[in-house]
Parts: C-alpha cells; structure tokens; sequence
C-alpha cells in the first residue's frame, strides 16, 4: 500500500474513516472480491481500525483532562 493512501487515512475524520471501514466490511459480507483485492481492503482496513482507535484514545484524553480539571476546580473551591 503506498505512504500517500497511508497519508491519507491520517489526515481522515474518525467518521470518515469509520464509514470507509464500514463500506470494506460490506465488500467482504458481499464475497465478490478477488483474492488479491481482499487482501488489499483486509490491509486498508486494519489501518483504518487503528486510525480509528487513536482518534477514539485521542478524544477521551481531552475528555479526562476536562474532567480532572473539573474535580480539581471542584477540590479549591470546597477547601
């Protein structure tokens, strides 16, 4: 696969890749793939799988920071 379809996959939206995943899934439900394209979308999809997982850690990174700001803003105020 070459580095710029993997460029692209990084500069993709979660939804966006999300639903490129979903459409590589319904192409191999679908069983009309020949070996190699299934080998090519199985490749494109484990990327997209992990570029999902990384935006997905991403956003509960910012979603704890927020959090924990809250409590310890919390924390001040009650002492």
């Amino acid at each position: 696969m070459s580095k710029e379809k993997n460029n692209n996959i990084d500069q993709m939206s979660f939804e966006k890749a999300l639903e490129e995943l979903e459409s590589i899934t319904e192409n191999f439900e679908d069983g009309e793939s020949t070996l190699e394209n299934a080998v090519n979308l199985y490749n494109r999809g484990v990327l997209l799988k992990n570029h999902c997982e990384k935006k997905l850690n991403e956003a509960k990174k910012k979603i704890d920071q927020v959090k924990n700001h809250k409590e310890s803003s919390t924390i001040e105020k009650n002492e």
